[in-house]
């Protein structure tokens, strides 16, 4: 009887997922009519031996973000013809953003950790282009900067203006940290515990940055914490925003967006100018913030949903295969496929499936505990959540970054390696 039911599930699951295996022998039959034919696309990164990939990690930096919106290529091109001020560049970009999220003002910057480091300056040095043309020695200046939560491996954009940083590991540690060397508190907390720390650093006059680099979509993120009154926060924009990957965004009060922008580009003397972002990225990025104005996102979710339900019922052909699907809450919230197997019982870990997948033809990237940029001395977080064991390691696979078709070619590649290794494993 049980030897009955496991074939009966089997069959069922082949059954699922035929128009999927079907979707697939149609494709390799085009592809071969294709190639037959002589079509051949040039490829501007294999020409200089770069090697690109099926992206269903997402929205990485050292995997060069994500792909830009058409809307934003088509900005960018335009903007790319004409010569502008870039001061009032910026501020015209500075009223458009406000005009959008409800923010008093707002700027672009070369991402996010660019964000960071002019929101430091300018809580330090203000518009005075002495202090300015100090940064980075902040002698006789407010100087620290308390982190909420504890230390984060972008901080480097925080230290680099001239600040110390103050740890602050929990809510009940802020009010005490604040002092009047205190120039900024710097959160990535944007649950509840925004709003308290918010109601401490506002009775003590210290401006508070938010950095939800990943918080878009969803778009109402623009206008949430402008709402919620924080002083300053930012996006990345060459993450979930699509925009042009070395760009971000920076909103919040009118007087510290001025000052921002006086200790950036294209200030000569300024701390920030090393971190240039063009017209053609502040057009982009605006055009990405527009775009997402008039996107469905619950469309958006359904079709990356389709994509990792795919993949899974390919991979759940084999026996001793399950997944699940979830949208994270925070931040990169796209449909996620999670993939379990016994790594015993098939004598596969999860890091030779990564292995494996990255060593395919067409190269595959997936989400695993691994982050080979972050450097190997960094500690995240204050001392409870360094006490915290890490979460088991298991391969994950993120919807957004999947273009079209590249769904099934992961689900072949990753169903053939799961199913060789049970194999072998005399399973």
């Amino acid at each position: 009887m049980t030897s009955l039911t496991t074939h009966r599930r089997s069959f069922i699951k082949w059954l699922t997922a035929a128009p999927v295996l079907a979707t697939i022998a149609g494709r390799e039959l085009s592809n071969k009519l294709s190639a037959a034919v002589g079509k051949s696309t040039a490829n501007v990164y294999e020409r200089i031996g770069v090697r690109p990939f099926i992206n269903a990690r997402g929205t990485w930096t050292y995997l060069s973000g994500s792909l830009e919106l058409p809307e934003v290529r088509t900005a960018m091109e335009a903007a790319s013809q004409q010569f502008v001020d870039m001061f009032e560049l910026q501020r015209a970009a500075g009223k458009r953003l406000a005009e959008i999220s409800g923010a008093e003002s707002g700027m672009v910057t070369s991402g996010a950790a660019g964000a960071m480091a002019a929101a430091t300056a300018a809580c330090i040095a203000g518009k005075d282009q002495a202090r300015i043309w100090q940064l980075p020695d902040t002698t006789g200046l407010k100087n620290e900067v308390i982190m909420l939560g504890g230390r984060s491996p972008f901080d480097s954009a925080i230290r680099l203006a001239g600040a110390k940083l103050v740890m602050a590991s929990s809510q009940g540690d802020l009010d005490g940290a604040i002092t009047d060397k205190t120039a900024m508190v710097y959160t990535t907390w944007r649950d509840e515990r925004l709003g308290k720390a918010l109601a401490i650093t506002k009775n003590k006059g210290v401006p508070l940055l938010l950095d939800d680099a990943a918080g878009i979509p969803p778009i109402e993120n623009l206008s949430r914490y402008a709402k919620a009154g924080a002083d300053l926060y930012c996006f990345s924009g060459g993450k979930g925003l699509r925009g042009p990957q070395c760009s971000g965004l920076l909103l919040g009060r009118k007087d510290l967006i001025e000052a921002a922008l006086a200790n950036c580009s294209p200030w000569e003397g300024a701390v920030c100018r090393a971190m240039k972002v063009g017209k053609e990225e502040i057009i982009g990025l605006l055009a990405a913030v527009e775009a997402w104005s008039r996107i469905d996102l619950n469309k958006l979710n359904d079709e990356w949903a389709k994509r990792v339900r795919r993949i899974a019922k390919l991979v759940e052909i084999v026996p001793g295969v399950t997944s699940d699907i979830k949208i994270p809450t925070d931040g990169n919230s796209y449909p996620t496929l999670t993939v379990h197997w016994d790594e015993k019982q098939f004598g596969l870990t999860v890091e030779d499936c990564d292995r494996q997948l990255r060593a395919s033809n067409p190269r595959i990237e997936v989400l695993t505990s691994s982050n080979p940029s972050l450097l190997s001395v960094i500690h995240e977080g204050g001392p409870k959540e360094q006490a915290v064991g890490r979460r088991p390691n298991q391969l994950q696979i993120v919807s957004m970054t999947l273009q079209e078709g590249e769904d099934l070619l992961v689900g072949q590649r990753l169903r053939d390696i799961l199913r060789n290794a049970r194999k072998n494993a005399g399973r």
